[in-house]
Protein backbone atom coordinates (compact mmCIF):
# COMPACT_ATOMS: atom_id res chain seq x y z
CA UNK A 1 0.00 0.00 0.00
CA UNK A 2 0.97 3.68 -0.25
CA UNK A 3 3.90 4.59 1.96
CA UNK A 4 3.49 6.56 5.19
CA UNK A 5 4.30 9.99 3.70
CA UNK A 6 1.61 9.65 1.05
CA UNK A 7 -0.97 8.30 3.48
CA UNK A 8 -0.30 11.04 6.03
CA UNK A 9 -0.51 13.76 3.42
CA UNK A 10 -3.73 12.29 2.03
CA UNK A 11 -5.32 12.21 5.50
CA UNK A 12 -4.24 15.80 6.15
CA UNK A 13 -5.71 17.34 3.01
CA UNK A 14 -8.85 15.18 3.02
CA UNK A 15 -9.55 15.53 6.72
CA UNK A 16 -10.22 11.80 6.90
CA UNK A 17 -8.79 8.41 5.97
CA UNK A 18 -9.06 7.73 2.22
CA UNK A 19 -11.05 4.65 1.25
CA UNK A 20 -8.67 4.03 -1.67
CA UNK A 21 -6.10 6.01 -3.63
CA UNK A 22 -3.91 5.54 -6.68
CA UNK A 23 -1.44 7.54 -8.75
CA UNK A 24 -2.44 7.66 -12.41
CA UNK A 25 -1.95 9.55 -15.67
CA UNK A 26 -3.69 10.32 -18.92
CA UNK A 27 -2.05 7.42 -20.69
CA UNK A 28 -2.61 8.60 -24.27
CA UNK A 29 -1.94 11.91 -26.05
CA UNK A 30 -4.68 14.47 -25.53
CA UNK A 31 -6.52 15.13 -28.82
CA UNK A 32 -6.36 18.65 -30.22
CA UNK A 33 -9.41 20.68 -29.10
CA UNK A 34 -11.13 23.35 -31.22
CA UNK A 35 -9.23 26.63 -31.01
CA UNK A 36 -12.13 28.60 -29.53
CA UNK A 37 -12.70 25.99 -26.81
CA UNK A 38 -9.00 25.90 -25.96
CA UNK A 39 -8.86 29.70 -25.83
CA UNK A 40 -11.91 29.91 -23.58
CA UNK A 41 -10.29 27.46 -21.16
CA UNK A 42 -7.16 29.61 -20.87
CA UNK A 43 -5.05 27.93 -23.59
CA UNK A 44 -3.45 25.59 -21.07
CA UNK A 45 -0.82 22.98 -21.89
CA UNK A 46 -2.03 19.80 -23.59
CA UNK A 47 1.21 17.89 -22.97
CA UNK A 48 3.33 17.25 -19.90
CA UNK A 49 6.66 19.00 -19.58
CA UNK A 50 9.63 16.73 -20.21
CA UNK A 51 12.80 16.60 -18.16
CA UNK A 52 15.88 18.20 -19.79
CA UNK A 53 17.38 14.75 -20.38
CA UNK A 54 14.44 13.95 -22.66
CA UNK A 55 15.22 16.98 -24.83
CA UNK A 56 18.93 16.06 -24.89
CA UNK A 57 17.99 12.58 -26.04
CA UNK A 58 15.71 14.00 -28.73
CA UNK A 59 18.51 16.21 -30.08
CA UNK A 60 20.89 13.26 -30.26
CA UNK A 61 18.25 11.14 -31.98
CA UNK A 62 17.37 13.69 -34.69
CA UNK A 63 20.88 14.92 -35.42
CA UNK A 64 22.83 11.67 -35.05
CA UNK A 65 20.58 8.61 -35.24
CA UNK A 66 18.18 9.82 -37.97
CA UNK A 67 20.96 10.80 -40.44
CA UNK A 68 22.58 7.40 -39.92
CA UNK A 69 19.27 5.67 -40.62
CA UNK A 70 18.71 7.75 -43.75
CA UNK A 71 22.20 7.06 -45.08
CA UNK A 72 21.72 3.33 -44.51
CA UNK A 73 18.29 3.41 -46.17
CA UNK A 74 19.55 5.29 -49.22
CA UNK A 75 22.44 2.86 -49.51
CA UNK A 76 20.07 -0.12 -49.53
CA UNK A 77 17.79 1.56 -52.09
CA UNK A 78 20.75 2.19 -54.36
CA UNK A 79 21.95 -1.41 -54.03
CA UNK A 80 18.44 -2.72 -54.84
CA UNK A 81 18.14 -0.46 -57.87
CA UNK A 82 21.51 -1.50 -59.24
CA UNK A 83 20.69 -5.15 -58.58
CA UNK A 84 17.31 -4.78 -60.32
CA UNK A 85 18.87 -3.25 -63.42
CA UNK A 86 21.48 -6.00 -63.59
CA UNK A 87 18.71 -8.66 -63.56
CA UNK A 88 16.52 -6.78 -66.00
CA UNK A 89 13.77 -6.34 -63.39
CA UNK A 90 10.80 -4.15 -64.15
CA UNK A 91 10.45 -0.86 -62.19
CA UNK A 92 7.34 -0.33 -60.16
CA UNK A 93 4.67 1.53 -62.15
CA UNK A 94 2.97 4.72 -60.90
CA UNK A 95 -0.37 2.89 -60.78
CA UNK A 96 1.11 0.31 -58.40
CA UNK A 97 2.37 3.07 -56.13
CA UNK A 98 -0.99 4.88 -56.20
CA UNK A 99 -2.92 1.70 -55.36
CA UNK A 100 -0.54 0.94 -52.48
CA UNK A 101 -0.90 4.50 -51.16
CA UNK A 102 -4.70 4.33 -51.33
CA UNK A 103 -4.64 1.02 -49.44
CA UNK A 104 -2.52 2.47 -46.64
CA UNK A 105 -4.78 5.53 -46.51
CA UNK A 106 -7.87 3.32 -46.09
CA UNK A 107 -6.13 1.39 -43.32
CA UNK A 108 -5.34 4.62 -41.47
CA UNK A 109 -8.89 5.91 -41.83
CA UNK A 110 -10.46 2.65 -40.71
CA UNK A 111 -11.01 2.66 -36.98
CA UNK A 112 -9.51 6.13 -36.49
CA UNK A 113 -10.76 7.70 -33.23
CA UNK A 114 -10.45 11.52 -33.09
CA UNK A 115 -10.65 11.43 -29.28
CA UNK A 116 -7.89 8.78 -29.07
CA UNK A 117 -10.09 6.89 -26.61
CA UNK A 118 -9.25 9.44 -23.91
CA UNK A 119 -12.71 10.92 -23.35
CA UNK A 120 -16.22 11.08 -24.76
CA UNK A 121 -15.43 13.85 -27.24
CA UNK A 122 -17.52 16.75 -25.92
CA UNK A 123 -15.09 19.47 -24.81
CA UNK A 124 -17.87 21.50 -23.19
CA UNK A 125 -18.84 18.82 -20.68
CA UNK A 126 -17.11 18.04 -17.38
CA UNK A 127 -14.59 15.49 -18.71
CA UNK A 128 -13.55 17.74 -21.58
CA UNK A 129 -13.13 20.76 -19.33
CA UNK A 130 -11.07 18.71 -16.85
CA UNK A 131 -8.91 17.47 -19.71
CA UNK A 132 -8.25 21.03 -20.93
CA UNK A 133 -6.91 22.00 -17.50
CA UNK A 134 -5.15 18.72 -16.64
CA UNK A 135 -1.58 19.84 -17.30
CA UNK A 136 -2.22 23.31 -15.95
CA UNK A 137 -2.41 21.89 -12.44
CA UNK A 138 1.15 20.58 -12.45
CA UNK A 139 4.10 20.05 -14.85
CA UNK A 140 4.09 16.39 -13.78
CA UNK A 141 1.64 14.10 -15.61
CA UNK A 142 0.95 12.14 -12.40
CA UNK A 143 -2.26 12.73 -10.44
CA UNK A 144 -3.39 11.13 -7.20
CA UNK A 145 -7.04 10.08 -7.27
CA UNK A 146 -8.39 9.63 -3.74
CA UNK A 147 -11.75 8.18 -2.73
CA UNK A 148 -13.56 9.05 0.47
CA UNK A 149 -17.01 7.99 1.61
CA UNK A 150 -18.65 10.84 -0.31
CA UNK A 151 -16.03 12.42 -2.60
CA UNK A 152 -13.64 11.78 -5.47
CA UNK A 153 -10.60 14.03 -5.10
CA UNK A 154 -7.82 14.62 -7.63
CA UNK A 155 -4.49 15.90 -6.28
CA UNK A 156 -1.27 17.06 -7.93
CA UNK A 157 2.26 17.91 -6.84
CA UNK A 158 3.90 21.19 -7.93
CA UNK A 159 7.08 19.28 -8.79
CA UNK A 160 7.94 18.14 -12.29
CA UNK A 161 9.32 14.82 -11.07
CA UNK A 162 8.04 12.98 -8.05
CA UNK A 163 8.16 9.58 -6.42
CA UNK A 164 4.69 8.08 -5.96
CA UNK A 165 5.91 6.40 -2.78
CA UNK A 166 7.44 9.50 -1.17
CA UNK A 167 5.45 12.50 -2.43
CA UNK A 168 4.27 14.65 0.46
CA UNK A 169 3.51 18.02 -1.12
CA UNK A 170 0.48 17.27 -3.30
CA UNK A 171 -2.65 19.38 -3.08
CA UNK A 172 -6.24 18.74 -4.13
CA UNK A 173 -6.82 20.44 -7.49
CA UNK A 174 -10.41 19.37 -8.07
CA UNK A 175 -13.02 17.20 -6.38
CA UNK A 176 -16.47 15.83 -7.08
CA UNK A 177 -19.23 14.56 -4.86
CA UNK A 178 -20.70 11.15 -5.57
CA UNK A 179 -23.76 12.96 -6.95
CA UNK A 180 -21.52 14.48 -9.62
CA UNK A 181 -19.24 11.60 -10.57
CA UNK A 182 -18.43 7.95 -10.11
CA UNK A 183 -15.49 5.73 -10.97
CA UNK A 184 -15.84 2.79 -13.33
CA UNK A 185 -13.15 0.12 -13.31
CA UNK A 186 -12.69 -3.63 -13.33
CA UNK A 187 -10.59 -5.64 -10.92
CA UNK A 188 -8.08 -8.18 -12.19
CA UNK A 189 -6.77 -6.16 -15.14
CA UNK A 190 -3.24 -6.96 -16.37
CA UNK A 191 -0.59 -5.16 -14.36
CA UNK A 192 0.78 -2.21 -16.29
CA UNK A 193 -2.26 -1.99 -18.57
CA UNK A 194 -5.06 -1.31 -16.09
CA UNK A 195 -7.31 1.69 -16.65
CA UNK A 196 -10.38 3.23 -15.05
CA UNK A 197 -12.85 5.93 -16.02
CA UNK A 198 -14.15 9.03 -14.31
CA UNK A 199 -17.82 9.07 -15.33
CA UNK A 200 -19.80 12.25 -14.74
CA UNK A 201 -23.53 12.74 -14.40
CA UNK A 202 -23.61 14.96 -17.50
CA UNK A 203 -22.76 11.85 -19.53
CA UNK A 204 -19.09 12.62 -20.10
CA UNK A 205 -16.21 10.36 -19.09
CA UNK A 206 -12.42 10.48 -18.91
CA UNK A 207 -10.13 7.42 -19.06
CA UNK A 208 -7.01 7.21 -16.90
CA UNK A 209 -4.18 4.68 -16.84
CA UNK A 210 -0.53 4.06 -15.94
CA UNK A 211 -1.62 3.25 -12.43
CA UNK A 212 1.21 3.53 -9.91
CA UNK A 213 2.07 1.14 -7.10
CA UNK A 214 0.52 -2.28 -7.96
CA UNK A 215 -0.93 -2.83 -4.48
CA UNK A 216 -2.65 0.55 -4.52
CA UNK A 217 -3.96 -0.08 -8.03
CA UNK A 218 -5.33 -3.50 -7.15
CA UNK A 219 -7.01 -2.21 -3.98
CA UNK A 220 -8.41 0.81 -5.83
CA UNK A 221 -9.91 -1.30 -8.64
CA UNK A 222 -11.33 -3.85 -6.23
CA UNK A 223 -12.96 -1.02 -4.28
CA UNK A 224 -14.60 0.66 -7.30
CA UNK A 225 -15.63 -2.61 -8.94
CA UNK A 226 -17.27 -3.88 -5.74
Amino acid sequence: MAKGKVQRRARKILGEEPVALVWCEIHKPIPVPPKDVHRAAGKGRLKSRHHWLWYAGAVVFFFVVVPMILVGHLGRRLDQRLSGHSRGGQPRTPSDTQRSGRGRSRERDHGQDPTNGVFDGDWNLTAGQLLLRWYGYSPSPKRLVMLTRDRICVAASPRRRLSPTKADDFQTVTEFTLDQARIEGEAGQPRGYATFRLAFTDGSRLELGRLGEPQDAEHFLRTVSG
